[in-house]
């Protein structure tokens, strides 16, 4: 085997191990009633929601199958998590779908992910989501 394929093998794996702990202290664990989960220092210095205000929630929620209410915590997590997924599968799969891998990996699609991210930003402060 190739040392190139080697590494990015050793990498995937050492990723997803890191999900999998990450995921079980996260079902363990509940983000608001343990002291290890760090608090939004946006939130606490203005009063406002950031983007990622009750993702740790949410996927605690998610995880243990309350999807409703991973919803309510922030509804960003369903797209989050298949933007997510996209980027992945088109990462894994460069040499099969590289017109996949280069849309995901242009300007504009981090341009759209950035808006989307400033939308929902905007629209949870304005509407009390």
């Amino acid at each position: 085997m190739r040392p190139g394929r080697l590494w990015r093998r050793l990498c995937a794996l050492v990723v997803t191990v890191a999900a999998a702990v990450l995921a079980v202290a996260y079902a363990w664990l509940d983000p608001a009633t343990f002291p290890l989960f760090p608090k939004c220092i946006f939130k606490s210095l203005t009063g406002l929601s950031c983007p990622g205000c009750g993702l740790q929630r949410a996927l605690h929620a998610a995880l243990h199958g309350r999807l409703a209410e991973a919803w309510r915590y922030n509804a960003m997590l369903p797209v989050l998590a298949a933007v997510l997924v996209a980027y992945a599968t088109s990462g894994l799969w460069q040499r099969r779908w590289p017109r996949l891998w280069a849309a995901l990996n242009s300007a504009w699609a981090a341009m759209a992910v950035l808006a989307m991210i400033v939308l929902w930003w905007v629209l949870r402060n304005l509407l009390g989501i």
